[in-house]
């Protein structure tokens, strides 16, 4: 007779892109893994901050360079470009579109069931001091680490995924 065990492990996400399909999958991925009771921590750097800015622009003091790299980034979920197939800003609707026909949820609301999931996010800081990223213009209930804290959790994981 077979015995049928389960096993949790630990799953660690860079998400380094801002691009809505990888961003769809790295949520997909990561909502998967925590739904088979695995722990997952997704690490936030670069233009995948992006996907953890506000809204609405937060009154925060900002060099003219920051300014024009805060004005040019999308902000959340709703306003991401494609990889691939953007034809001039229409690809991301018509991915939208094709999710919706197909019954997948869109990338905010699999956001919320990450953090429902207790899906540990954290914002890379080293890429927030670069960009000019402050925590006031992120949403609440992140961490913010380094990339000494994404080591350690990548130490502990059975899978490193890099998108």
């Amino acid at each position: 007779m077979t015995e049928m065990t389960t096993t949790t492990g630990k799953k660690t996400i860079i998400v380094f892109s801002g691009e809505m399909d990888k961003i769809l999958a790295a949520f997909v991925i990561a909502n998967g893994a925590a739904a088979m009771g695995d722990d997952v921590t997704m690490f936030f750097t670069f233009w995948g901050l992006n996907v953890l800015r506000k809204d609405a622009s937060a009154h925060v003091h900002k060099t003219a360079l920051e300014r024009a790299f805060s004005w040019m980034m999308p902000r959340g979920t709703e306003h991401l470009r494609m990889s691939h197939f953007n034809f001039a800003g229409a690809g991301p609707h018509l991915l939208s579109h094709m999710m919706k026909a197909h019954h997948v949820d869109p990338i905010s609301e699999m956001l919320a069931t990450a953090r429902e999931q207790g899906i540990q996010m954290i914002a890379c800081t080293m890429s927030m001091d670069v960009m000019g990223i402050r925590r006031e213009e992120l949403i609440d209930g992140i961490d913010y680490a380094g990339v000494a804290t994404y080591l350690g959790e990548a130490d502990e994981a059975n899978v490193n995924l890099f998108i």
